[in-house]
């Protein structure tokens, strides 16, 4: 079918994952735990990282959660502390994380307008940290639409933040592509009636996502040779 518009995920599909997020959570850990080992060590096993491999486990929530839920879990692992100011913080210092592209992206993003398509971006990281992101990486302008889960549309796996791009955009869901490296980016575009890419610079492997998605393809970049631009 006919692909009218292109609603990207962020992390692990714009930018590479592990190369953007693991360094940068080590970080935050020893941030949080102000140095103290065992402290580290109660925070990362909250979010599911691996102190040692300073990357995310494969399973962890963080992956494809909101950055509310992983103010709530670095909050559980420090007694009277306040999720509010944890939220805030992890907001901001996400904000100035190095970046990873996944590949040059404006001469992507450009090849994509150049044939007409809409292009939108929707995370479960703040609007704040995606508009900061994009704007770093130069691209800002080459999207129509982005949201993060607060927004006020929802956050994935729910459609509504998709359904939310499609409106804006006036187009049909089903000539929406979602492209996402997670289950929820991929369940999300199936509950909107979107087509749906999966992409392998997140950590899920091509056996966890292919049953939810139209194709599978090694990165973003290889999205015009499946459409066919």
């Amino acid at each position: 079918m006919r692909v009218d518009g292109l609603l990207f995920d962020k992390d692990g599909t714009l930018f590479d994952f592990g190369a953007t997020w693991n360094g940068w959570a080590a970080s935050m850990i020893d941030r949080f735990a102000k140095g103290d080992g065992a402290v580290s060590q109660r925070i990362a096993d909250a979010l599911m990282f691996d102190l040692t491999a300073k990357a995310f486990l494969p399973e962890s929530f963080v992956i494809a959660g909101t950055n509310r839920e992983a103010a709530e879990a670095v909050a559980g692992a420090l007694p009277g502390s306040d999720v509010d100011a944890i939220d805030e913080e992890l907001m901001l210092a996400a904000a100035e994380a190095p970046l990873a592209p996944a590949v040059p992206l404006a001469p992507l993003m450009d090849r994509f307008r150049e044939v007409g398509l809409k292009l939108g971006v929707m995370t479960n990281d703040t609007e704040y940290g995606a508009k900061a992101h994009l704007t770093e990486a130069g691209v800002m302008d080459r999207f129509d639409f982005v949201a993060g889960f607060d927004s006020g549309f929802g956050a994935k796996p729910e459609p509504g933040p998709l359904l939310a791009f499609a409106e804006h955009t006036k187009l049909a869901p089903a000539r929406v592509a979602m492209v996402g490296d997670s289950t929820h980016d991929l369940i999300a575009g199936r509950r909107a009636g979107m087509q749906t890419v999966a992409v392998l610079t997140g950590v899920a492997l091509e056996a966890e996502l292919a049953p939810h998605a139209d194709v599978v393809l090694p990165n973003i970049g290889h999205i015009p040779a499946w459409m066919g631009a």
